[in-house]
């Protein structure tokens, strides 16, 4: 068997990320071979990973990733079980990773970025698995989003204790330099107010009629003619609580998201789509 030198020993880890220790036992058992020692890091892993599973992650952090112009992001979510790894160089580095990764290859689901190719070999899975093997904790990735906005801007917030997010695309003429506090404040709208569709046609028509029926039940023996008024009112109500252009602005409750947004950006400017993110909950 050829001799396991420092520098092998480096390289398996740059293109890894496993402990230099694992990365040697694995060279060992491989007889040297880069590929094979890899595949043994992998199988190693798959094998921690399958003694985790089922073990609950309720801490992780999130990452975004965008453009230098402003007209592409991607935000991912990596969980695991303790706040001491999610505050790990290893998981954060992997993590960082992983937004740009979704940036690069626009994934338009979580299973799509398990089985797309990594950088260092095998696949996004193959390398999180090595990730859970090297740490000692369960780990999935929760959630993912990538936006292309050539008919305006992406924006993304991370919150301060990086478990909730946003990420915005907005139709608009202006530029980054003119949108980016504004589409900052509007994922920060996303995370706290949590609206549940961008607009009353997107909401779950089964959420509306459930609503509309709790407001009728309420509504009993009153005349027709003012329970459809009070109905009205009450589900205009409704969508303005649960509906991100209908809530009221985050920095001035005297007027809706679409206003301030047009206010702010020019008018047309109108939000195109959003994910809210958030771990533990």
């Amino acid at each position: 068997m050829p001799e396991i030198t420092a520098t092998m020993v480096r390289e398996l880890r740059e293109k890894s990320g496993a402990a230099m220790m694992d990365c040697k036992k694995a060279l060992e058992a491989s007889g040297g071979d880069m590929d094979g020692a890899f595949d043994e890091l992998r199988k190693r892993g798959l094998k921690s990973a399958a003694k985790k599973e089922g073990r609950a992650t309720a801490q992780g952090r999130l990452a975004a990733h965008l453009s230098e112009d402003g007209r592409k992001g991607a935000m991912v979510s990596l969980a695991c079980e303790t706040d001491f790894v999610a505050n790990t160089d290893d998981f954060n580095t992997f993590l960082n990773a992983l937004a740009a990764h979704a940036f690069a290859n626009a994934p338009q689901d979580v299973p799509t970025l398990l089985g797309q190719a990594w950088q260092a070999g095998g696949t996004v899975n193959d390398a999180l698995q090595v990730l859970i093997g090297r740490l000692g904790e369960n780990m999935q990735v929760a959630d993912v989003a990538v936006y292309q906005a050539g008919d305006g801007q992406v924006g993304a917030y991370v919150h301060h204790d990086s478990m909730k997010g946003a990420l915005v695309h907005v139709k608009t003429d202006a530029d980054k330099a003119k949108a980016e506090a504004t589409l900052k404040a509007l994922c920060m709208q996303i995370v706290v107010f949590s609206p549940a569709a961008l607009d009353s046609s997107a909401m779950d028509p089964k959420l509306v009629e459930r609503e509309r029926e709790i407001v009728r039940e309420g509504l009993a023996g009153k005349p027709a003619e003012m329970q459809e008024k009070i109905l009205s009112g009450r589900m205009d109500k409704f969508f303005a609580e649960n509906t991100l252009v209908g809530q009221p602005w985050i920095h001035n409750d005297k007027s809706t998201v679409a206003k301030s947004l047009a206010e702010a950006l020019g008018a047309g400017s109108v939000v195109k789509a959003f994910r809210r993110f958030q771990l533990g909950g």
